[in-house]
């Protein structure tokens, strides 16, 4: 992936800068999403695509299952509003977490691995949406938003397998606000992402439409000050992962700076909600196995 290399902090928040600025008459505000990796060689790769194997073909057991036996919660009338709750809690779905915020993402990109260099993702989700089948491009037109909410996505595609369906020459990517399941889905602005092809991964997508994103390495030495930056700016666990885990995982990085977390990385996940260190140590926001 081509990424630009900071050397700063200022020049990285510079370079935010420029590539928020609006591009769009539609809309007054940055149609930019951002997402954040502890170290360099991790990958975008869905959770449900670490399963490994045929994994495409146990996405509707797992949904069908999830939704069966968690029948007590009700996070909306949606089949997307499920996929979500799954996402939260950990289960193997083709979602991926981002963030409205930079700085929600580049907490997860520096809160674990010191020693290693960042990367910090931002994908025009405008201009993604541009490539959307007709059908569900007029649904956010007709809106006039720049995300799909739940029920949005279900007037088209109330199911994955019509949502499948829409693809015409290649697979497209949408961009959805989750239901405010809790406070860590609101304190992270938080977004997901999902692609109408459940064996194709992100970089795929990214490869073949450059022009709609921007990539910064954040090398370690960097990474530590924009981590310094992050901490004053109470940009930390304590008010992205409420709660009493999210508390004990700031006091724990907070007191042990500098110390490579190979094992309890403190980067958590903004979506996941099991606080594993499996999920955290990839320092991205979505649950997932450490490694590339």
């Amino acid at each position: 992936m081509p990424t630009s290399t900071v050397a700063s902090w200022r020049e990285l928040d510079d370079a935010i800068t420029r590539a928020s600025r609006p591009s769009s008459p539609r809309h007054a505000h940055s149609t930019l999403v951002f997402r954040g990796l502890a170290r360099t060689n991790y990958s975008h790769v869905s959770s449900l695509a670490r399963l490994e194997g045929d994994y495409a073909a146990l996405e509707r057991h797992l949904v069908r299952n999830f939704r069966k036996y968690a029948h007590r919660h009700t996070p909306g009338p949606t089949m997307w509003d499920w996929l979500a709750l799954g996402q939260h809690h950990g289960l193997p779905t083709r979602l991926l977490d981002w963030t409205f915020s930079p700085l929600v993402a580049l907490h997860f990109a520096t809160a674990s691995w010191p020693e290693d260099d960042a990367l910090l993702l931002a994908v025009d989700c405008e201009g993604a949406h541009q490539l959307l089948p007709s059908a569900l491009r007029a649904v956010v037109e007709r809106e006039g938003a720049l995300l799909f909410t739940t029920e949005m996505l279900a007037d088209e595609a109330p199911d994955l397998d019509r949502f499948d369906r829409l693809t015409q020459r290649e697979p497209f990517v949408a961009f959805f606000e989750p239901p405010s399941l809790d406070e860590r889905i609101v304190n992270q602005s938080a977004v997901l992402s999902a692609l109408s092809d459940p064996s194709w991964h992100m970089e795929e997508w990214l490869d073949r439409h450059r022009e709609l994103w921007h990539a910064w390495c954040i090398p370690a030495e960097v990474k530590l000050e924009v981590r310094e930056r992050l901490d004053q700016a109470n940009v930390t666990e304590r008010v992205l992962l409420p709660g009493l885990d999210g508390l004990a995982a700031w006091l724990r990085r907070y007191y042990s700076p500098g110390v490579s977390e190979r094992v309890d990385a403190d980067g958590g996940s903004s979506m996941d909600g099991s606080g594993t260190a499996s999920g955290q140590q990839e320092g991205s926001m979505a649950a997932s196995p450490a490694g590339g």
